[in-house]
């Protein structure tokens, strides 16, 4: 999985994604969240697991928090490197984040990791160990690629229902049936509810992080900017509406360790 994951983001842009009006509005609705939930605790400890390139973590540091950041990819550690942040990053996997002792960070980011996590076995795994590295009272925000996306987009948008049946990569109740290969995994809200139980931790909200923006990015990315403000608006306004949230291309799960 790992080299697959090399050749992959050593092609991906993940700062052009985040940053494109599509993908900022992932970012703007994961900010106001990580913000609601730091409430303005300046001395806060923060844990970004699977970085990325940074977009967060660094965003974060020059707020003036403590940030620590750990990234499987080494294209991605270097990029986010570069960028001359106050940023503790480390080379490493959220299977196993044993460099970090219990009850260290106020809050803990998990935002790529279960994208590429194709077992609740791996799945529970990582939160467990977000978990224990995360201070009793602190807050876990978990990011999770969303099962109807990839069907209706993959499967039925760019017609490869049908042999993605036949190949046994959707299953009779239209489930993706991921594999390393598929570099991403998408998952249903009963398959997150599965892997809170099996760390037993409580969930504080469960919010769309993206609502419509990915089925809509032509149009999203040649939108006017007062029009794409109000688009802002209608989609904060309605991201934890629970009618929406399957639906999404991302889901942000927020939790609380007690």
């Amino acid at each position: 999985m790992t080299v697959e994951l090399e050749k992959y983001y050593n092609k991906f842009c993940e700062d052009k994604r985040l940053t494109r009006k599509h993908g900022q509005v992932e970012y703007i609705t994961s900010m106001k969240y990580i913000h609601e939930y730091l409430k303005e605790n300046q001395n806060a400890k923060i844990l970004d697991v699977g970085a990325g390139t940074g977009r967060y973590s660094v965003q974060l540091a020059n707020e003036g928090y403590d940030v620590t950041a750990v990234e499987l990819v080494k294209h991605n550690l270097g990029v986010l490197k570069s960028k001359g942040s106050t940023v503790k990053a480390y080379q490493g996997t959220a299977l196993d984040l044993s460099r970090f002792s219990e009850n260290t960070f106020d809050m803990t980011l998990v935002f790529g990791p279960m994208y590429h996590l194709y077992t609740i076995e791996d799945k529970i795994k990582a939160l467990q160990e977000a978990k224990r590295v995360t201070k009793v009272g602190g807050v876990i925000l978990v990011a999770y690629c969303m099962n109807e996306y990839s069907i209706l987009t993959y499967g039925f948008k760019e017609n490869h229902i049908k042999e993605s049946i036949a190949k046994g990569k959707v299953s009779k109740d239209f489930h993706v049936i991921s594999e390393p290969e598929d570099l991403y995994d998408y998952v249903r809200i009963e398959d997150i509810d599965k892997v809170n139980e099996g760390v037993g931790i409580k969930r504080i909200k469960l919010i769309s992080a993206d609502g419509p923006a990915n089925y809509m990015r032509p149009i999203l990315n040649s939108m006017d900017e007062e029009t794409y403000k109000l688009f802002i608006e209608y989609h904060l306004s309605t991201c934890e509406r629970a009618d929406l949230l399957g639906a999404s291309a991302h889901t942000l799960d927020i939790l609380r360790k007690e």
